[in-house]
């Protein structure tokens, strides 16, 4: 290949209109090189793990094994490769292919943060199986409890926060996340609260706290609970919270006021949302009310499974569903729907947040989890942010209240809940 060779290709699907420069082994530039932004190919073995698997796994796999190299914003550079990202047409890949050579397409190894493909996962059981299910969320929540604190914050609330004014912190908005979902379950001391999929504990212990409910959580994830656990005994609610874990199907008390489900659906899978609410419906009292919080596709049309990154190396076998199939499931299976809000935006700020954290810790984070899965991380919490911002997905909060017999569902006339 000639010399500088490579500047030329990967400039061809960079947007010039970004502030980012490229640099490569071969001695080549492109862009301003003063810009504080950069994407380096720093080996021949980069070009091998694009060309392995075109498109966000590729990138991904050379980025997390560091032959590719980002100095700078990282969510920056993203911005300026969304054309890759989004998928190169088949014309464009044979492109690629001629300019570069053949001689690059050659086996690679994939980093060790990888999990194996759909077809080898049905070796763990079926998907959304019990089994299947406690190893995925293990895989992604069982790394540190320490790497969470560094990048979550004191909250460590990991689901996206609402932020009551332009200018909160991301614990303001956390705390009001929380405060919200109270409010539009309509939380009374007293009342018995389900919590599934947790997390730290963050709705648990701020309903029992601020609300004087009884609080129950569950998580799949073994070290969530024991932190979560740990917490609320140091707050001193141990007698009105605890987080226990265990799968949300495996919960034997029913007659709760209130259920919130604040990340959970996205591991749920689409096949299973019509016994997912109807088990959570099962839970409840008349009058009952639930609170989903969930990542969602803009569109019905568009499939629920993931992309092969995030199905790699984030949330194995997660699906996201279009509000619209939310909110038909949820009717359709013991609840009437009131109220439904977009959060979208307000994740990307999150995210944002998200970033900044890991970007201060970098050195202990890297201590704890490992430089490979440090930049797992940096990398899908800066392209989610992207996704947000882009319209590629959306955060939607829907509340839905199990009526009685005679159709009375206890609900105020308007809402109550504020902003």
């Amino acid at each position: 290949m000639p010399h500088g060779e490579l500047g030329r290709i990967f400039g061809r699907f960079l947007d010039t209109g970004e502030p980012v420069a490229v640099t490569a082994y071969d001695g080549s530039v492109i862009g301003d090189q003063n810009c504080p932004h950069k994407l380096h190919i720093r080996s021949p073995m980069a070009l091998s793990y694009v060309l392995s698997a075109p498109g966000e796994l590729g990138l991904a796999r050379a980025y997390v094994t560091g032959h590719l190299d980002i100095s700078g914003d990282l969510y920056a550079v993203l911005r300026a490769l969304t054309a890759v990202i989004d998928g190169l047409s088949t014309t464009e890949k044979l492109w690629v292919l001629r300019q570069i050579g053949s001689r690059y397409l050659r086996p690679v190894h994939v980093p060790v943060e990888e999990a194996p493909g759909r077809a080898r996962r049905v070796l763990r059981g079926l998907r959304h199986s019990k089994a299947r299910d406690s190893v995925a969320i293990a895989r992604h929540y069982d790394v540190s409890n320490r790497f969470y604190e560094l990048v979550l914050g004191p909250s460590m609330a990991y689901t996206c926060a609402c932020f009551p004014e332009p200018d909160s912190t991301l614990e303001q908005a956390q705390f009001h996340k929380f405060d919200l979902v109270c409010r539009k379950l309509g939380l009374r001391p007293g009342m018995r609260l389900l919590d599934v999929g947790c997390g730290w504990g963050g709705m648990v212990a701020h309903a029992a706290e601020h609300y004087g409910v009884q609080a129950l959580g569950v998580t799949l994830s073994r070290q969530q609970a024991q932190w979560a656990q740990k917490d609320i005994v140091a707050r001193g609610l141990a007698d009105r919270a605890e987080v226990r874990h265990l799968d949300y199907r495996d919960v034997t008390e029913t007659g709760f006021d209130a259920i919130s489900s604040i990340g959970l659906t996205e591991h749920i899978g689409a096949r299973n949302l019509p016994s997912y609410f109807r088990l959570l419906a099962s839970k409840l009292r008349p009058g009952g009310r639930l609170l989903n919080h969930c990542i969602t596709r803009p569109h019905t049309y568009e499939p629920s499974r993931t992309g092969p990154f995030i199905d790699r190396y984030v949330f194995p076998d997660g699906e996201l569903e279009a509000v619209g199939t939310i909110i038909s499931a949820m009717q359709d299976n013991g609840f009437e729907v009131r109220h439904s809000e977009n959060l979208r935006e307000h994740y990307a700020r999150t995210l944002t947040a998200w970033c900044a954290n890991l970007d201060a810790n970098w050195t202990e984070a890297v201590r704890e989890a490992g430089v490979q899965r440090a930049r797992v991380w940096a990398l899908y919490m800066a392209a989610s942010r992207l996704s947000f911002e882009r319209h590629k997905i959306e955060l939607q909060q829907v509340l839905g209240v199990k009526v009685d017999d005679r159709g009375n569902a206890g609900m105020p006339l308007r809402p109550d809940w504020g902003v």
